[in-house]
């Protein structure tokens, strides 16, 4: 996780000529333990992030002035202006790196909005190697990965990818070292998003009213169970504080939770801050097969198969 970013030749070094493709990742807290509100605004998180097999792909190609477009989920929804992550992470690395921040950006989604996969965080992870790599600015990964600290918790992670410990507001970033290992995921897509802040200050509500789940503790038990490969075991070990949040603002989130299980998975937590659930199969036949049942049942937008980890932000 901590390797040099090295251009593959020269030419790259000095900046591209070409367009240039960046593949990212979604992610899914595996364990997402949140503890109180600091005086910075953030809560103080214990989570172990894992990168999933559904991209989103950036292409940054030379321009005269800094531009982005898009296709695919969010197409006319998301705003495409200063407020973007995407912007703000190519003004960042050209502020960091002294140059001008000119580059035509056209972005290809297919994370969806709001989705407690981290989609916004992933496009800035995508844009900050994909622009080292059209600006020649030749950064590391870690240097890359400093930046990105400061456009998002979950930015970091996904310039790293695989499997991490995250600390602090999620920022923090430790590599989960572990003998590999694919895991197999559906994914049940729901219709619309949930804001992130509005989760967390529902989790405030619910534990200040009792109604609040307790909370998670340590990651051991989830640590140990990557190190065993085994499904079944790490299924048991899978937990997220935002839940209850996430199904008090969407109390169909319910019924999905049960369909995934009913329909054979291991186990099935909400993603992150939802409304995405996600489900724990025993191998890539039984991810296809729950996949069917799950969209059977009509309990969500989409559903997808996907496996992790996988590397995070890569040019192509």
């Amino acid at each position: 996780m901590t390797e040099a970013w090295r251009p593959g030749d020269d030419d790259e070094r000095r900046g591209a000529t070409g367009p240039v493709r960046v593949r990212v990742p979604a992610k899914v807290n595996l364990h997402l333990g949140v503890g109180p509100l600091r005086r910075d605004g953030y809560h103080e998180l214990n989570t172990v992030y894992h990168a999933i097999s559904i991209y989103d792909e950036l292409t940054a190609r030379r321009g005269d002035t800094l531009t982005l477009t898009m296709e695919g989920e969010g197409t006319g929804e998301l705003a495409l202006d200063d407020s973007n992550l995407v912007i703000r992470a190519a003004h960042a690395l050209a502020g960091y790196a002294g140059v001008m921040p000119h580059a035509r950006l056209h972005l290809r989604k297919q994370i969806p909005l709001a989705g407690g996969l981290a989609g916004g965080s992933a496009d800035a992870a995508a844009t900050l190697v994909a622009c080292d790599a059209l600006w020649g600015t030749g950064l590391s990964r870690d240097e890359l990965a400093g930046i990105a600290a400061d456009l998002g918790s979950d930015v970091p992670f996904l310039i790293h990818g695989g499997t991490a410990l995250g600390t602090g507001r999620g920022e923090a970033i430790s590599p989960v070292l572990a003998r590999p290992t694919s895991w197999h995921w559906v994914v049940a897509i729901a219709d619309g998003g949930l804001s992130t802040p509005q989760a967390y200050r529902e989790l405030d509500r619910l534990r200040e009213t009792g109604a609040a789940g307790p909370a998670l503790g340590s990651t051991d038990a989830l640590l140990g169970a990557l190190r065993q490969r085994d499904p079944r075991v790490l299924a048991r070990t899978l937990g997220n504080d935002l839940q209850d949040a996430a199904l008090s603002l969407r109390p169909s989130l319910a019924t999905t939770l049960k369909a995934g299980e009913a329909a054979g998975a291991l186990a099935g937590i909400v993603s992150g801050s939802g409304p995405t659930c996600v489900f724990l199969t025993a191998d890539a036949a039984d991810a296809e097969r729950v996949a069917a049942e799950l969209a059977a049942a009509e309990v969500c937008r989409q559903v997808r198969t996907a496996h992790g980890p996988v590397h995070g932000a890569r040019i192509t």
